[in-house]
């Protein structure tokens, strides 16, 4: 007891970060992230499709080639547009990372089995300076 009275501040800062750990793990329990460039692998070797779960306005203004939109809030009424691709992969992107590892969920849920997201979403894809179509 007198250790950790003397030691406040970074007893704290232990329970501070570990908790931030079990956040983090907890949040993207069971989904597999991306980068940009893995990504393009798949999407390359293995014929992925690319979903994207961004708004109407966001994907208009620019989205990766040949990807389909399906707005995160229409996913699973649009489940079935996509069913032919249950047995493969899926990459799964909005503007940083966040509403897609929802989607992944949704699609996992539904049964797809190999379901990934796109770590940093369209911000990674820019960065990389991967192509970006307005078709």
């Amino acid at each position: 007891m007198e250790f950790i009275e003397q030691n406040l501040i970074w007893v704290g800062l232990a329970f501070a970060s570990g908790g931030m750990l079990l956040w983090q793990m907890m949040s993207g329990a069971g989904i597999n992230n991306l980068s940009a460039n893995e990504a393009t692998l798949l999407i390359n070797r293995q014929d992925a499709l690319v979903v994207d779960v961004r708004e109407t306005a966001e994907w208009s203004g620019g989205h990766i080639p040949n990807a389909r939109h399906i707005a995160l809030g229409h996913l699973a009424k649009h489940l079935s547009e996509i069913e032919k691709y249950k047995d493969k992969p899926i990459i799964v992107v909005c503007a940083s990372g966040n509403r897609s590892r929802s989607a992944c969920r949704v699609l996992a849920k539904a049964g797809f089995q190999k379901v990934y997201n796109l770590s940093g979403g369209m911000h990674a894809w820019t960065e990389a300076g991967l192509p970006v179509t307005r078709k």
